[in-house]
């Protein structure tokens, strides 16, 4: 939820001209990382929430894309973006965590 915070915050400063562009895609990309393992999580299943997960890491993606964009276009200084850019990686690692130690989990459950 820190990410989607701090996202919020730098596009507030995005032109006006962005405003149905970047400034509501970014969020709503950010938004989305959150409300995809929070589904996921409420589902029934281990494979359900790895799928959610999966739809989580493309959002997380397409934030890291938008991100650099948005430095590219100079709406976001180098500082900004290295800021975010840690805090995808974070999010990045803590993903990939879960879904290593499921995959962990599946090959030893066909054990007898």
């Amino acid at each position: 939820m820190a990410l989607v915070k701090e996202i919020y915050l730098q596009t507030r400063g995005f032109p006006t001209t962005e405003v149905y562009g970047l400034t509501s895609q970014l969020p709503r990309a950010a938004v989305s990382i959150a409300s995809n393992i929070a589904e996921g999580h409420g589902r029934r299943s281990t494979g359900e929430f790895k799928q959610f997960l999966g739809h989580a890491r493309g959002s997380l993606a397409e934030v890291e894309t938008q991100v650099l964009t948005s430095q590219d276009l100079c709406y976001l200084n180098q500082e900004q973006s290295e800021k975010l850019l840690s805090s995808i990686a974070e999010v990045g690692r803590i993903m990939n965590g879960l879904l290593v130690l499921w995959i962990a989990e599946d090959s030893t459950s066909d054990l007898p």
